[in-house]
């Protein structure tokens, strides 16, 4: 940097202090006042050659200062890599220094250099990963016409910024990384893949602007490029819909079987769906050509069996749900027919009902605000279902505080895909559900909104029509059980999700102080109701929901969170596994201590989240069982492994906590004196 910059820079770190002391200073209701001197002055600072370094050093402070008191920006674990993009083309530039400050406070969070409440730093580092893959155009210089008639200092800034991120996140060879990344994801079939999709768009147009900078990364970018936009040999220089649709007339039979295959091979090597594979099977189904169904789907024993006995239902299916928009569905039913779900004899009426449905106008606007106009609402929510009734281990709470209610509809899509169906029907038609508590009808239209303000914009369909319903439905459950001095999920859980759930439950947290409730009796207990050594070789039969204690790369902790038990078994190494399902989009964590949450490569199925029992157990703080499954064969679990767990536990997201001692619970617990 020039000596005339340096100067700058320090004249205007001088006048940042000014201007962040009296942030510092502002009361809580005057923060927004003044704020916009400390942003004018975030904006001439980036734009000379060492201020995204100065910033940085700045970040936790302008964060502490309030800076994004009253902002979105506010709440970091809610932000939205897709929308860093659009935010820093727009013409406002308070809003869009605010997003150079929060790319610059995640940084520091993923590095260790700050913290916050509401975000660690595996999920910092997440979310700037995907913020990079969304924006290679800028760490690549791309440029393009609407880029160039912007502020030329602003987008150099901008861009430098962009490198400043990708070199201190510590990345190597950034492409490479973010090809990881993407596999990492798909590994585990999320239902919601746009984010996704567009990372690839993004990484085709730097492969073609720049193929010969991406060394060894180009390899594992091109599969992923060419499933999405050249699967077969009939789409290989991705030549538009018409022109393929054309194609597809002027084939033979084993081209057209080819074609299928290849389809099928690239949907299940990556879990994505081509536009060109949703073109061919609607010009299949339109040409009465159905026997190119079964191959184009690459379907098993299974789906096969199914293919024969409802090939009608399936067409319909494929005609009414699957297009250019909603291609993803293709997965979704070919898992659905794989899963053998049209075997469930309720299964068929439903969706035929499902296919016939017409929609509330409450309905059909979230819908619209949710993925666009491009088709009909109904056929949205109808692709919507095939996807989660296929992946039920994919469905994704999204930026919502709705894990429950991810995981309610997760449970219903394996257990009971029918009930799943009639709540859809019924929310989409009267814009209400009504379920019951203890006998008791409740009515989610008499009901305030919940922790959910709003349809969820960032989920699949399905929950975009239930979410909003179900959560105000649980919050009133908690609501009728809030003053019996326990935690309300005790009776709100089997109530909730099904008679599957056990009707006892344990609960580490003593509710009304916080501290640890007979923590050596937990752990044994857990043992015992789960562990195929002390439980008699019981397996879980039904997914059972729990709660787990979140912590962060450094074993604070950050919060509750619900997820679902799936089966206990050992991995290839002869470990034994909790297997979970975890619905917050990503199960692939840290959570401290040498905890990693495994996805993959440790005898996990699509969409499970593994560790090792104790090390699950070291996170857990609540969990049903049923009393009456008893047997003569459980047996005490050995004293040092519940130690150690208890050990893991008072070390990490216990730290702190009181053990309350059990003559105050039988106290509390006690009727009051007359």
């Amino acid at each position: 940097m020039s000596e005339r910059d340096s100067a700058r820079l320090d004249q205007l770190r001088a006048t940042m202090e000014v201007a962040l002391s009296r942030l510092e200073a502002a009361r809580p209701f005057a923060k927004q006042r003044f704020q916009q001197p400390v942003l004018d002055v975030a904006y001439r600072m980036l734009t000379l050659p060492d201020g995204p370094d100065a910033l940085y050093a700045l970040a936790p402070r302008l964060d502490a200062a309030g800076l994004f008191a009253g902002s979105d920006w506010d709440m970091p674990a809610t932000l939205q890599p897709r929308i860093v993009k659009y935010t820093l083309q727009s013409d406002h530039a308070a809003a869009v220094m605010l997003e150079v400050a929060s790319l610059l406070r995640m940084l520091a969070v993923a590095r260790g250099d700050a913290e916050h409440s509401g975000i660690h730093a595996d999920h910092a580092r997440h979310f700037l990963t995907q913020v990079l893959a969304l924006n290679l155009d800028r760490f690549f210089g791309q440029t393009d016409e609407a880029a160039r008639r912007r502020d030329s200092v602003r987008e150099a800034s901008l861009d430098c910024l962009f490198r400043y991120l990708a070199a201190h996140i510590g990345f190597q060879d950034v492409l490479g990384l973010l090809v990881a990344e993407i596999w990492r994801i798909l590994g585990q079939r999320p239902v919601q893949v746009g984010l996704v999709k567009d990372m690839i768009a993004q990484i085709a147009v730097s492969a073609l602007e720049r193929g010969n900078e991406l060394g060894e990364a180009r390899l594992g970018a091109d599969r992923l490029v060419s499933a999405l936009f050249a699967p077969t040999a009939g789409c290989r220089e991705d030549p538009g819909l018409e022109t393929y649709r054309a194609r597809l007339g002027a084939m033979d039979d084993t081209a057209l079987r080819h074609e299928a295959q290849g389809f099928a091979r690239a949907m299940h090597d990556t879990g994505l769906v081509s536009d060109y594979h949703a073109a061919f099977l609607r010009w299949a189904v339109e040409q009465e050509n159905g026997a190119l169904v079964p191959d184009a789907l690459g379907l098993g024993s299974t789906g096969l069996e199914c293919w024969r006995q409802y090939g009608a239902l399936v067409e319909g299916l494929i005609a009414e749900a699957v297009t250019p928009w909603t291609a993803q569905s293709v997965y979704g039913l070919a898992m659905l027919l794989e899963r053998g779900t049209l075997h469930h004899a309720p299964i068929a009426p439903a969706l035929q009902r499902q296919m016939a449905l017409k929609l509330c106008p409450a309905a059909c606007a979230n819908l619209q605000a949710a993925f666009g106009a491009q088709v009909a609402p109904e056929t949205f929510l109808l692709a919507g279902v095939l996807q989660v009734l296929g992946q039920p281990l994919g469905v994704g709470q999204g930026a919502n505080p709705s894990c429950q209610s991810a995981r309610a509809l997760s449970m219903w899509a394996l257990n009971a895909p029918d009930y799943l169906l009639h709540l859809v029907a019924q929310a989409a038609t009267y814009d209400t559900l009504q379920m019951h508590f203890e006998g008791h009808p409740i009515n989610s239209a008499d009901l305030p909104a919940g922790l959910v303000s709003g349809a969820p914009l960032d989920a699949d369909a399905v929950s975009v029509i239930l979410v909003p319903h179900l959560d105000r439905i649980y919050a009133e459950m908690g609501r009728r059980c809030a003053d019996r001095g326990d935690d309300p999920h005790r009776w709100i859980n089997p109530e909730f999700h099904g008679w599957w759930v056990g009707r006892e439950c344990l609960v580490i947290v003593d509710v009304p102080s916080g501290g640890l409730a007979d923590v050596h009796g937990f752990v044994r207990r857990f043992y015992r109701t789960y562990h195929p050594e002390y439980n008699g070789q019981e397996p879980v039969i039904h997914p059972q929901p729990a709660g787990i204690a979140v912590t962060d790369a450094s074993a604070r902790f950050v919060g509750w969170h619900a997820i679902s038990i799936l089966r206990v078994a050992e991995d290839q190494a002869g470990v034994m596994r909790v297997y979970f399902y975890n619905p917050n989009n990503d199960s692939g964590q840290d959570w401290g201590a040498g905890l990693v949450v495994s996805t993959q490569g440790m005898g996990e199925r699509h969409g499970e989240a593994s560790l090792p029992f104790p090390d699950f157990a070291a996170r857990l703080y609540l969990f049903h069982y049923d009393p009456v499954l008893r047997t003569q064969s459980r047996k005490e679990p050995p004293p040092e492994a519940v130690a150690g767990v208890v050990d893991a536990i008072r070390s990490s997201w216990a730290a702190g906590r009181p053990d309350v001692d059990d003559d105050v619970l039988r106290a509390a617990a006690a009727p009051a004196s007359p």
